[in-house]
């Protein structure tokens, strides 16, 4: 069958205004918006930019907005879709090209929560063990494929991008409530600054937007209440 595709095209080198690409797509009704993108680039553009890699849905890589939601490309359906489809890079990054974002600004937010166990006690001789139910304290943020699709679904990150974000606050969940880790103090003094959790306004975008399923809205109030009690 043949689709109408939109999407959202600007280059900064020479493009004054993003603009608009039309194209006519012929594709199977199983593809995935990320075939569609490879068939306008491959045979009908070549000069259209956008980031892929595994096509799985696991590296994160194609997250844009499809007909106005944030969704990883490589996942959605065109059967799910109504025409046309229509693409945009996702809102709050700045466009390096089309549909490429520069991702710098997240991943360095990522980085400031420390995303990796902190633990200078001496080596155990054996792993670091837990029991299941300490590991299901923070199952659900250890799903987190980082493509930034929560943070960009965020209209308090779009007022203010010092804002951490969601996927940052995720991350900083999944190390706070594991029992081996001792990074805790650290973390929360990140967390606890005006641009941390409290900018959350607990309107659930960031969970409908996550590829993953994760409950990010649920991490986040998690977050809040331990900064409020001192629970972990």
């Amino acid at each position: 069958m043949r689709v109408q595709f939109r999407v959202k095209r600007f280059n900064p080198e020479h493009d004054k205004q993003p603009y608009w690409g039309e194209y006519e797509v012929e594709v199977e009704s199983t593809d995935r918006v990320l075939d569609g993108l490879h068939s306008i680039k491959w045979y009908i553009d070549d000069t259209l930019a956008l980031r892929c890699s595994c096509a799985h849905g696991i590296c994160g890589s194609d997250a844009m907005l499809i007909n106005g939601r944030n969704r990883l490309a490589c996942k959605v359906l065109i059967k799910d879709l109504k025409a046309p489809i229509v693409v945009e890079s996702m809102r709050g990054f700045r466009v390096l090209k089309d549909l490429v974002v520069d991702m710098e600004p997240f991943f360095a937010k990522y980085r400031a929560v420390k995303p990796y166990l902190v633990n200078d006690e001496p080596p155990p001789l054996t792993e670091r063990l837990q029991t299941p139910e300490d590991r299901a304290r923070y199952d659900d943020t250890t799903k987190c494929i980082l493509c930034g699709a929560c943070t960009t679904s965020c209209p308090s990150y779009w007022a203010n991008s010092e804002y951490i974000g969601p996927a940052a606050i995720v991350a900083a969940h999944r190390f706070l409530f594991d029992s081996r880790d001792r990074g805790a103090k650290e973390r929360l003094q990140v967390l606890n600054e005006r641009s941390g959790v409290w900018r959350c306004r607990t309107i659930f975008n960031c969970t409908d937007a996550c590829p993953r399923g994760i409950s990010v809205t649920k991490a986040i109030a998690q977050l809040k209440k331990a900064l409020l009690f001192q629970t972990l």
